[in-house]
């Protein structure tokens, strides 16, 4: 018998002063610095994004989240931040993002900018008047300072390691010109973390979220929200400490610094103030916590939103993305929210490339998606180690099935093209991620996924702008262009048009109906208003059931759908 899945309801299209928009918006990540180059530097701006909104317009979404564009000294592409209240000089300036703003508004387009809430650059103004004051004042307390350990607190405060590797502290040098306290970063020594029990810091950061919403902002993604609160004990645990408490301390809020219960008390803080404005604003949370605890960063006293990872670490496996996708329903019905989707972003290797790699040795049911990638780049990221027809085939079925799914799409510049990632075509003296750098034969980076769009078919950078780009371009960049697939039939820009069209028409209530295929390797499912998603994962085709094609992700078979392949029918 079908199971059914239900949830609340939207307006059968997007309205721009609909307050339920992102409930199953396309949304449409924008990484600036690679997407449009409109001055020639080599780094893409504010100004390059507005010459393409016209394109965004015929891709068919609903909404652009923008990565970071203030000023930075790109210690980590953006995400150490020096100022919350401007544009990063290279990349235009305030009225230039007021420009961009109002071309996406006409257009139809909502805009999510990243807030980076965790720490600040080392260059902010907090941070240099926090190494100018004394031990205890005022501007210390607004990021966490300890005394270190040893005889002459020569020694961290603890063990603590980094997400890019090395210690999780720095020391400082005193204003008189001796050694002096530790300062923690879970990221990059750039980028020290606040202290969110500061009071200052709390009202800093609703000035911030108000600057941005009275300038037109429909909403925010939440960088690493679930580190903002800390317990920093007289004594800290040892890593030993906390790996040997294992799964209950997250599962109780315990965690020093991840996911501990005190944030949501931010966010129902900020909530109040997204929730002053017509249409309130929006919120989705980049938060890698437990899926038993994710609900809380999604609920309505809350950001709203949280991004699930669940399909994006997934094998391309029927049993996986069928378990995963009811999960996460029942989980979003359970919280009031909706569900998000994805498969590639800024920090992982492109799906076209994750799918097309061979099944991992660890992983019985193929390739998971965080290793896999990684794996391969470490191998040495050639082209000839992926079987680019079989990942792209993977990745737009995939896809397709995603945007059939209830809940919010989000897609990652770059995808409606079919890019692959670019491995060995960046040099090592060329890479940027402090990933790399910190990790040296552990972790190559995330730079593969960062590299600038080709627009056309030829040219310096392939028409991202009119020089050569900040970032290396491969040659078979030419294949995949906006050009190059302007106008044909089949290409993945086509489809992602044509499936982001039938979306905005399709989408009515948050519901879904599982359907018997018969085959293991089969999913199928029934939208409410009577259209149907079928997606075959294995390699024999499929019959599909009588109605009309409104869309498949690779040609039909005599009727049938080949393998690695979804068809929308109603």
């Amino acid at each position: 018998m079908p199971t059914t899945a239900t949830m609340a309801t939207r307006t059968d299209a997007l309205r721009m002063d609909d307050p339920t928009w992102w409930r199953q918006a396309s949304v449409y990540q924008i990484y600036p610095r690679s997407f449009a180059d409109s001055n020639g530097d080599g780094m893409g701006d504010i100004n390059g994004i507005t010459a393409k909104v016209p394109y965004l317009r015929e891709l068919g979404i609903d909404a652009v989240w923008l990565s970071p564009f203030y000023p930075s000294a790109l210690a980590d592409g953006g995400y150490d931040v020096d100022d919350y209240r401007n544009v990063d000089p290279r990349l235009g300036t305030l009225e230039d993002f007021d420009a961009m703003a109002k071309a996406l508004h006409d257009a139809g387009i909502k805009l999510i900018v990243d807030i980076v809430p965790n720490h600040s650059s080392d260059r902010h103004e907090w941070f240099r008047e926090a190494l100018a004051a004394p031990r205890g004042s005022a501007a210390r307390d607004r990021y966490v300072f300890r005394d270190g350990l040893g005889e002459n607190g020569e020694l961290p405060p603890s063990d603590w390691v980094s997400v890019f590797g090395g210690p999780a502290w720095e020391r400082i040098t005193e204003p008189d010109g001796t050694p002096g306290q530790w300062y923690m970063h879970i990221f990059a020594k750039e980028q020290p973390d606040f202290n969110w029990d500061n009071r200052e810091v709390r009202e800093d950061f609703l000035s911030t979220l108000r600057f941005w919403s009275d300038r037109g902002v429909d909403g925010f993604r939440i960088d690493v929200a679930h580190a903002l609160t800390k317990n920093l004990e007289e004594t800290l645990p040892t890593t030993a400490d906390l790996e040997a408490q294992g799964e209950a301390l997250y599962l109780e809020g315990r965690h020093p610094y991840w996911d501990r219960d005190e944030v949501h008390e931010i966010y129902a803080e900020w909530r109040r103030l997204f929730n002053e404005y017509t249409p309130p604003r929006t919120a989705v949370a980049e938060a890698w916590v437990h899926a038993d605890r994710r609900a809380r960063y999604a609920s309505p006293e809350g950001l709203g939103q949280a991004f699930n990872f669940d399909l994006l670490q997934a094998d391309f496996d029927a049993a996986q993305f069928r378990t995963i996708i009811t999960k996460n329903l029942a989980e979003a019905e359970a919280s009031g929210a909706s569900s998000t989707w994805v498969f590639s972003n800024h920090d992982v290797v492109r799906h076209a490339t994750r799918y097309g790699l061979p099944a991992s040795e660890d992983s019985a049911e193929g390739i998971m998606a965080g290793q896999a990638g990684k794996q391969w780049l470490l191998a040495g990221g050639r082209q000839e180690d992926v079987d680019v027809e079989l990942g792209l085939r993977r990745a737009r079925a995939a896809s397709l099935l995603m945007f059939a799914l209830p809940g919010s799409a989000y897609l990652y510049q770059g995808e409606e093209l079919g890019l692959q990632e670019v491995g060995c075509e960046i040099p090592d003296s060329e890479r940027q991620d402090p990933a790399f750098f910190r990790n040296k034969g552990v972790d190559i980076g995330r730079d593969g996924c960062r590299v600038p769009l080709p627009w056309t078919s030829g040219g310096a950078s392939f028409g991202f702008g009119a020089g050569a780009s900040h970032l290396p371009q491969p040659a078979w960049f030419t294949g995949s262009s906006v050009e190059a697939q302007e106008g044909q039939v089949g290409s993945t820009l086509s489809l992602y048009r044509r499936a982001m069209a039938l979306r905005s028409q399709l989408q009515t209530a948050e519901a879904l109906e599982w359907l018997d295929t018969g085959r293991d390797d089969v999913v199928a499912f029934r939208r409410p208003n009577g259209w149907t998603s079928v997606t075959n994962f294995g390699t024999e085709a499929f019959e599909l059931p009588a109605g009309e094609v409104l869309v498949s992700s690779s040609p039909l078979e005599a009727g049938s759908l080949p393998g690695a392949a979804t068809a929308w029918l109603r």
